[in-house]
C-alpha cells in the first residue's frame, strides 16, 4: 500500500518555500532554489511525496525541478530523480546530464536499447570478457549443425520410405531396437571409460566427438543410397551421436565455471540453453528456405545434403575450434601445469589461464607432442624397459619422500622408434603440493637433459658409472632448485586465478606407489 506523506509549512523564518515567496507575481511559476530543501523528520521515504498545500496558487507546477543525487540506469535508458514541488519525478536524461522529452524519438538510442535488450536476453550479467567471442563463434556451430541435422533426418525418411505403411512399421520397430537402444549402450561405456579424461583433456575430447557426430551425420545421409542396410547405418550414427551427447553433457559445466565470475554458474547454463534453442531454430529455418526453393525440383533436392554437407560440416568444426580457443580454464592439469613450470624456468613468470589456453593442443588423433624427454605420470609400466638408472633411482627412496623421478624406455608409432622420457612416479597420501613439486623437478631436469652433452652421454650408455653419477648430482640439484622456486611459483599461480587446491589426472596418473621398508 503506498502511503503520502503531509508536510506542514513551518512559520520559521529560516524554511520557506521557494515557490511561496512574495517576490514572484502570482501569474509565473516560481523557480526553485539550487539547494534541495531541508524536510523534518517526520518526512519518510515513499515513492510519491505530495505537499498539504498541493500547487502554487494558480495551480501551476514548478517550471525548474531540482535535482536530486539518484540516477536509475534501465532498459537502456538513463533516469534522473528530480523534486517539483509536489513530488518525485524520474526524467530521461542525456549522457551530459540534461533532461530530455520522453517522447522525442532518437535512432541511435533505440538502436543502443535493442542491443541492449538483446545482450540481457542472450547474455549473463557477469561473466568473463572471452565470453562473447566464445558466443559468437558458437552461433556459427549451431545454425549449421542443426541444418545438418534436418538434412539427415529427411534423408533417413526418405530410405525407410516414409509413406508406405508396409515399411514403415518393420523399420520403427527394429529401429528401436537397434538404433536407440545400441546407442544408449555405447554411451553408457563410453562415459564410463572416458570419465577422466573429460577433466583433463575437455578441450581435446570435446572436439574429437564433435568430429564423431559430423561423421555421424554422413553415416545418416548415405542411408537413401543403401536402403537395404537402413538399420546397420542408422544404428552406427546413432552410436556415434550419443558418445557425443555424453561428451557435451558431461563438459558443459566446466566451460560455463570458467565463465561464471561470480559464482553465477546456473544463470551461465540458463542463458546457453537460451542461445542453443534460438540458434537451432535459426538452423531450422535455414534448412526449410533451402527444401522450399527446391520443392519443385525432387532430384536436386535429393541431391542438396550432399553438396551442402560438406560445406556446413566445415563451418560447424571450425565454429567449435574456434569456440574452444575462447574457453580459458583455471582447473589444472598435468599438461596445463607444464606449460606454467615450462614457461616459469625458461622466463621467470606464471602465464594467465588465457595464455595457457593458446598452448593447448586441440587434436582429435590424441597424438603427444614429440618433444624429446616426455614427462608421464604414474607408475613402471611391467611390459616396458626400466634402465639402470631407474632401479638405482627406487633403491635412493626414502620413507620421507612422497615421490621419486627416474627414466624410462617407450616405443613411439608404427615404426618402434626407441624413446627416452622421464617418468614421476607419486607414493600413496601424496598431497597436490607434491605432485606440483615432482612435476617442477621433473621439467627442471628436462631441461638440462637437452643440453648436448646429456643427449651424447644418454646415447652412448645409460648405464655407466659416469651416466649414474651425474645423474644422481642431477637429482640433487633439481631438489635444491624446487626448495628454492617452489614457494614464489605457487603465490604466482594463484595470483594469476590457478586453482591449486587439486589437480585433475586421469586414471593412469592417479596410479600411486605404496613403500614399504624391508
Amino acid at each position: 500500500m503506498q502511503s503520502t506523506l503531509y508536510y506542514k509549512p513551518s512559520t520559521s523564518p529560516y524554511f520557506q518555500l521557494p515557490w511561496k515567496s512574495s517576490k514572484y507575481p502570482a501569474c509565473k511559476p516560481p523557480k526553485l532554489s539550487s539547494k534541495i530543501p531541508s524536510f523534518p523528520n517526520s518526512l519518510r521515504t515513499q515513492i510519491t511525496y505530495e505537499l498539504e498545500e498541493g500547487l502554487n496558487n494558480d495551480g501551476v507546477e514548478p517550471s525548474n525541478p531540482t535535482k536530486l543525487p539518484v540516477v536509475i540506469r534501465r532498459y537502456g535508458k538513463v533516469l534522473r530523480c528530480f523534486w517539483d514541488g509536489n513530488r518525485v519525478r524520474l526524467l530521461t536524461v542525456d549522457a551530459g546530464g540534461s533532461s530530455r522529452a520522453s517522447f522525442c524519438f532518437n535512432l541511435d538510442k533505440a538502436v543502443e536499447a535493442s542491443n541492449l535488450a538483446v545482450r540481457n536476453f542472450f547474455i549473463p550479467k557477469q561473466v568473463s570478457e572471452n565470453y562473447i567471442g566464445y558466443v559468437k563463434w558458437k552461433f556459427l556451430h549451431r545454425v549449421f549443425s542443426s541444418a545438418l541435422q534436418v538434412l539427415a533426418t529427411q534423408a533417413m525418411f526418405r530410405a525407410i520410405g516414409i509413406g508406405y505403411s508396409r515399411s514403415l512399421t518393420s523399420a520403427a520397430a527394429l529401429n528401436w531396437v537397434l538404433k536407440d537402444g545400441l546407442g544408449r549402450l555405447s554411451r553408457c561405456i563410453y562415459t564410463a571409460s572416458l570419465a577422466s579424461s573429460f577433466d583433463t583433456n575437455l578441450k581435446r575430447v570435446r572436439f574429437s566427438t564433435a568430429l564423431l557426430f559430423t561423421l555421424s551425420i554422413g553415416v545418416e545421409l548415405l542411408t537413401p543410397i543403401f536402403p537395404r542396410h537402413f538399420l546397420l547405418l542408422a544404428s552406427l550414427a546413432n552410436v556415434a551421436k550419443q558418445m557425443s551427447l555424453a561428451c557435451y553433457m558431461a563438459t558443459s559445466p566446466s566451460i560455463h565455471r570458467s565463465f561464471a565470475v561470480a559464482d553465477n554458474l546456473a544463470e551461465v547454463s540458463a542463458k546457453s540453453q537460451i542461445q542453443s534453442v534460438c540458434f537451432d531454430n535459426l538452423g531450422l529455418l535455414l534448412a526449410a528456405v533451402l527444401n522450399l526453393f527446391l520443392k519443385n525440383n525432387q532430384r536436386l533436392q535429393a541431391g542438396l545434403p550432399f553438396i551442402l554437407y560438406p560445406i556446413f560440416s566445415a563451418v560447424d568444426l571450425f565454429g567449435i575450434y574456434q569456440g574452444l580457443k575462447y574457453v580459458h580454464l583455471q582447473t589444472l592439469t598435468k599438461d596445463r601445469i607444464e606449460i606454467i613450470i615450462d614457461t616459469w624456468i625458461s622466463f621467470g613468470y606464471v602465464p594467465s589461464p588465457e595464455e595457457v589456453s593458446k598452448g593447448e593442443e586441440i587434436n582429435f588423433l590424441w597424438t603427444k607432442a614429440k618433444e624429446p624427454w616426455r614427462i608421464r605420470v604414474g607408475c613402471m609400466n611391467p611390459k616396458g624397459h626400466l634402465p639402470k638408472l631407474s632401479a638405482m633411482a627406487m633403491q635412493s627412496v626414502g620413507n620421507e619422500d612422497y615421490y621419486f623421478i627416474c627414466t624410462e624406455i617407450f616405443y613411439r608409432g608404427l615404426g618402434r622408434t626407441r624413446e627416452q622420457g622421464i617418468l614421476l612416479c607419486v607414493r600413496e597420501g601424496a598431497r597436490t603440493v607434491d605432485v606440483i613439486m615432482g612435476l617442477l623437478q621433473a621439467c627442471y631436469v628436462r631441461k638440462v637433459l637437452h643440453s648436448s652433452m646429456w643427449e651424447r652421454m644418454m646415447k652412448a650408455s645409460d648405464s655407466s658409472d659416469l651416466v649414474i653419477k651425474e645423474w644422481f648430482k642431477l637429482v640433487d640439484d633439481s631438489k635444491q632448485y624446487v626448495k628454492r622456486e617452489f614457494g614464489l611459483l605457487n603465490e604466482q599461480m594463484v595470483a594469476q586465478g590457478w586453482v591449486t587446491k587439486n589437480i585433475l589426472l586421469n586414471t593412469q596418473e592417479q596410479t600411486r606407489y605404496s613403500y614399504m621398508d624391508d
